[in-house]
């Protein structure tokens, strides 16, 4: 770390575009400077910007690294890189791993390792059981970023079914309490159709038929109840269908809710229409739903009644997904739901960008500003004087074909193979250090433990 110069840049922050050199002096951002101000400095470092947008460093509130225990599918080293790529510079990662993290030993332990490890920034979500409440009782709001509930099981099955214990999660727990919600019976009735019918050989396009709009919205209602019922700081994670939308209020700023909501990359690119075409690549709970959903779920990013966008980042290797397979030898139980994503959220963004679909200033608010503030993190989520310089570089101009050459993932595929996106990340700078240029990681010094104003 040193004095840098980011030159001639097209800021985008807090809703504006500003043309102008930003200087990164160590860790911090310390100021946004005119032609005069840069003359006669001495810099380490001088970065040409002109022709390129710099927005504030990336925060994902939902991915999974997979370590400890599952390091064959990723780990926070890969994962972080590919993070970093993708000018995403914190994290937040969820407990399903193995062992699960839902005690405090064990959470602490994931951070010991990500300190050793991880490019980004980060933290950790200790997962809620239906027995652990005095590990949720005991956890630190200050340095953790959440509670994490599975009302309804997905990889790691650590579901979360006695209404007792829910009540007594909703009512007691000192921070956020994020929710993935689908209802488990509906979920269990829907399969024993599908399963009379096809044996384990269901087709994957049928898994947003198991894993319907009703399942989604029984869960997540029964969330917003029990957060209503005791004043819990709700998020509900990845919405998925129409329906939820009516659950939530955009008519309150975002500091004020008590009740949030996140969207994902894959539920906003991606329609039940893709699934003959991608297949398992697309498997992910809660499902790609049919397109009415993806259509209304744009709308409801742009009114604000979805608060932020995220990835649900979940690798898994090529034939645990049981990809390019003939449909006669596919085991629909034994397909894993997840799929590798955090290298290319932004690129997705971007490109409804390119089609008039949402601004650059709304994509930073939604990316960046609103977790930054959804979880009160500190000092991190804008570009300020004072705040850490994570930042990323992106040309609007460059084309980028997503192939295995330039996945950094550990399981080398992604969804978006062959997809030709419009715009390219250049540089990602993570607490004043420069760790990404032009297709390089250059750096491997560590993120940081995000801190929470709280």
């Amino acid at each position: 770390m040193g004095l840098y110069l980011i030159k001639n840049a097209l800021i985008i922050n807090e809703g504006s575009q500003i043309k102008g050199h930003l200087e990164i002096d160590d860790q911090y951002i310390s100021g946004i400077l005119n032609d005069e101000e840069i003359l006669n400095k001495n810099y380490d470092k001088i970065i040409e910007a002109e022709d390129k947008i710099l927005i504030p460093g990336i925060i994902d509130d939902q991915v999974h690294f997979r370590e400890p225990g599952l390091t064959h599918k990723g780990d926070i080293y890969s994962e972080s890189r590919a993070a970093v790529a993708g000018g995403v510079t914190s994290f937040m990662e969820m407990p399903n791993t193995n062992p699960q993290t839902i005690t405090q030993v064990l959470l602490e332990e994931k951070y010991k390792i990500a300190e050793q490890k991880s490019l980004a920034n980060y933290s950790f979500y200790l997962g809620a059981t239906n027995d652990n409440i005095n590990e949720i009782i005991n956890t630190n709001p200050k340095n953790v970023c959440g509670i994490k509930i599975f009302m309804g099981a997905s990889t790691g099955n650590m579901l979360v079914d006695n209404i007792e214990s829910l009540n007594n999660i909703f009512k007691n727990s000192p921070l956020l309490i994020a929710t993935h919600c689908e209802d488990e019976q509906i979920i269990k009735r829907n399969t024993a159709i599908y399963k009379q019918k096809y044996g384990n050989n269901i087709p994957v396009e049928y898994h947003p038929f198991i894993r319907n709009e009703e399942a989604c919205y029984k869960s997540s209602s029964l969330a917003v109840e029990l957060a209503e019922k005791y004043n819990s700081r709700l998020h509900i994670l990845h919405v998925s269908t129409a329906k939820e939308l009516n659950l939530f209020n955009n008519k309150i700023p975002l500091n004020k809710k008590r009740i949030t909501s996140e969207i994902c990359v894959h539920h906003l690119w991606f329609s039940d229409e893709n699934y003959k075409k991608l297949g398992p690549k697309i498997k992910w709970n809660p499902a790609i739903k049919a397109i009415n959903n993806k259509e209304n779920l744009f709308k409801g990013l742009l009114n604000n009644k979805l608060d932020i966008i995220a990835t649900d980042h979940a690798p898994h290797t090529y034939e645990e997904k049981q990809i390019n397979i003939p449909p006669s030898d596919y085991n629909y139980f034994k397909s894993p739901s997840g799929g590798p994503l955090v290298q290319h959220s932004l690129n997705v963004m971007l490109e409804f960008y390119k089609k008039g679909m949402i601004s650059l200033e709304k994509i930073v608010e939604k990316m960046c500003h609103a977790p930054a503030k959804l979880f009160q993190i500190e000092k991190r989520g804008f570009i300020k004087k004072g705040f850490y310089a994570d930042l990323a570089i992106v040309d609007l101009n460059t084309k980028y074909t997503v192939s295995k050459n330039n996945i950094l993932y550990k399981c080398k595929w992604s969804p978006f193979e062959g997809e030709n996106f419009n715009s390219k990340v250049t540089h990602t700078f993570v607490n004043g250090e420069l760790v990404f240029e032009n297709d390089n990681i250059i750096s491997e010094r560590q993120g940081m433990r995000l801190s929470f104003n709280r």
